[in-house]
């Protein structure tokens, strides 16, 4: 198992972040993909039209968000968490993320899926 960590600004406010991730439909706006997601603590989500499931462990608004993460594609016995951590900065926010237990044969796909899917897709959904 691995550890992936990533960051990246994105030029938007922590609380624009926030709802991006966290409100399904600005979620599903930006990724293409269908996601229902729960706004409360153990409340669970699925994002990219099933392929990745989890529940919410912490929610700290407009700050920081830990979920379980799993692909559809891994073990039963394999289950991940990450870890958002949103911090303004003078360019809009830095996301500070991390992703625990990571199974090593998918760590260079699931790195990659994150800048593409992720990072990327939020830049490009905060410039219109």
């Amino acid at each position: 198992m691995k550890t992936l960590k990533q960051s990246c600004v994105i030029k938007a406010s922590p609380h624009e972040i926030f709802e991006a991730l966290m409100d399904s439909k600005k979620h599903s706006e930006f990724t293409g993909g269908k996601v229902i997601i729960s706004r409360k603590v153990n409340g669970k989500f699925s994002a990219y039209d099933d392929y990745a499931t989890g529940k919410n462990l912490q929610i700290i608004k407009d700050k920081k968000i830990v979920q379980t993460w799993k692909a559809s594609d891994w073990e039963p016995s394999e289950n991940s968490k990450v870890v958002f951590d949103l911090k303004k900065v003078k360019n809009g926010t830095k996301i500070e993320f991390t992703q625990y237990n990571l199974p090593d044969r998918f760590y260079k796909g699931i790195s990659k899926g994150w800048k593409e899917h992720y990072w990327e897709k939020l830049k490009d959904y905060f410039k219109k």
